[in-house]
């Protein structure tokens, strides 16, 4: 009989233990309000006095994950995704719900178009050596 007629799955083996897809961690969203600010290589805080993650029935361990990682240092949203091995779709939806529900808050380098010209910091220096 095939596995489909006994009530049990066998598209995976026992070894690989419980499947949860992508989706499922984010209720089927793919972006989040936050979405536009979370590049790569922004960097993720949890906020002071933030409660505890873990109290509110509304988080999933995931998010509670996230929080975790934050808490001692700020990680940047690639990190995030590499240290718990998910997809950087899903990460970037669950720390949107983590920044709307004010656990984290999230900030971005400076993009290099803004940085000073090299030419004005050496005038600078130039001009405090004059000094």
């Amino acid at each position: 009989m095939s596995g489909y007629g006994q009530g049990r799955n066998h598209w995976f083996d026992d070894e690989a233990g419980p499947v949860v897809r992508p989706y499922a961690m984010t209720r089927g969203r793919t972006t989040s309000a936050a979405q536009h600010r979370l590049d790569l290589i922004a960097v993720v805080a949890s906020e002071p006095g933030a409660g505890d993650p873990e109290a509110d029935p509304t988080l999933s361990p995931e998010h509670v994950d996230i929080v975790g990682l934050c808490r001692n240092a700020p990680q940047p949203v690639a990190d995030i995704a590499a240290k718990l091995d998910l997809p950087i779709g899903v990460v970037r939806v669950l720390i949107g719900d983590l920044v709307h529900a004010e656990l984290v808050h999230v900030t971005r380098p400076v993009p290099p178009a803004e940085l000073p010209d090299e030419s004005i910091l050496r005038d600078v220096i130039n001009g405090l050596r004059a000094l």
